[in-house]
């Protein structure tokens, strides 16, 4: 019987090592790629953030909303004028109409036909001269009222130019308002949704750990509003306005009595003043005057986000009191003069 070298058995003994080692590596590989990769289930405290952060989130498409609505009401109110205004200048056109008559106001439009010419094509050359003089009177006497009637058309077809522009915004804003408040109730959907997976004693944890944090805030701010020196004048009215408003709920669209939204408290306070403005940040944000972040005073209204969408007022010392977000109450809170959360501090307005 013939034997093999050793080297040859070293060498082979080599190989399938080295393949079992490859095909081992391999097996882990797949195993690691099939096999579902664990991840650790979010805390409570990161649950809260992200439900916070979708209130938030929330909060900013209603006050888009709110915007879409007060530029829906304007526009339709211009929208509505503009439709009377092109109703009066139709009834002016038809009496203008009926009393020239429509051969007169085709020839008016049309340049008529000249004496001369009216002279060589009349079949009673006589007659047309003999009666040329009172024709001429008559023709200077509708003259003017031709004249009326062209500007009146003018005028109704420029006003129906704008009317149709103004609907096209109107539409446009109508389709804003619905989109803003259906991504609002989508984000709080979002967040509830959340909360619905959570086990049952750990919804009943995150519910009292949100409570404790809202009485303390709430506590603060109380303490704050029965301590606070006098202001005068309108921004010590709507401070007052504000801060008896203290633990009323934040409600998307609400402007009092018992529930708000922020500029729905804004609105109210400083209407309590003697200022009127409209139920949206965005568009209170360009009433009064703007003042520099580093000239704040007691009173004025600071405005948050890209696009706005918050509001409050200052109190003086970093603090103001506003309705923060869908789930809090109407509160006082510190270090208001940088930034709210992820919202930018980016407005001031004085009244």
């Amino acid at each position: 019987m013939a034997q093999v070298p050793t080297d040859s058995l070293f060498s082979m003994s080599r190989i399938g090592l080295r393949s079992a080692l490859a095909i081992g590596v391999a097996l882990t590989m797949a195993s690691a790629l099939i096999a579902p990769i664990a991840q650790a289930a979010p805390t409570l405290a990161q649950i809260q953030a992200q439900v916070r952060q979708l209130e938030e989130d929330a909060t900013a498409a209603a006050e888009g909303a709110q915007a879409a609505k007060v530029q829906l009401a304007t526009l339709t109110k211009t929208l509505n004028g503009l439709k009377q205004e092109a109703a009066a200048q139709g009834a002016t056109v038809d009496a203008l109409r009926k009393s020239l008559g429509t051969i007169a106001i085709e020839q008016y439009k049309s340049g008529g036909l000249s004496g001369g010419l009216e002279l060589l094509f009349s079949a009673n050359p006589e007659l047309y001269l003999s009666s040329a003089g009172s024709l001429e009177s008559i023709t200077r006497s509708k003259s003017a009222q031709l004249r009326k009637f062209e500007a009146a058309e003018q005028r109704l077809k420029a006003t129906s130019l704008t009317v149709n522009d103004k609907l096209a915004l109107v539409q446009a804003a109508q389709k804003k308002y619905a989109q803003q408040s259906a991504q609002a109730k989508s984000k709080l959907a979002a967040a509830e949704k959340i909360l619905a997976k959570l086990k049952k004693e750990d919804r009943a944890r995150l519910a009292a750990l949100k409570a404790a944090e809202e009485d303390a805030d709430q506590a603060a701010s109380k303490a704050y509003a029965s301590s606070a020196g006098a202001i005068s004048g309108r921004a010590g009215i709507a401070i007052k306005y504000a801060l008896k408003q203290i633990g009323d709920r934040y409600v998307f669209g609400a402007a009092g009595m018992v529930n708000w939204d922020c500029s729905g408290l804004t609105m109210r306070a400083y209407q309590a003043a003697g200022v009127s403005l409209p139920h949206s940040s965005r568009a209170q944000a360009s009433y009064g005057r703007s003042v520099s972040f580093k000239a704040l005073k007691p009173g004025d209204l600071l405005f948050y986000g890209r696009p706005i969408s918050h509001v409050g007022i200052y109190l003086g010392g970093g603090k103001m009191v506003h309705a923060p977000r869908s789930g809090s109450r109407v509160k006082v809170v510190s270090n208001a003069v940088t930034a709210l959360g992820r919202k930018p501090l980016v407005a001031a307005r004085r009244f």
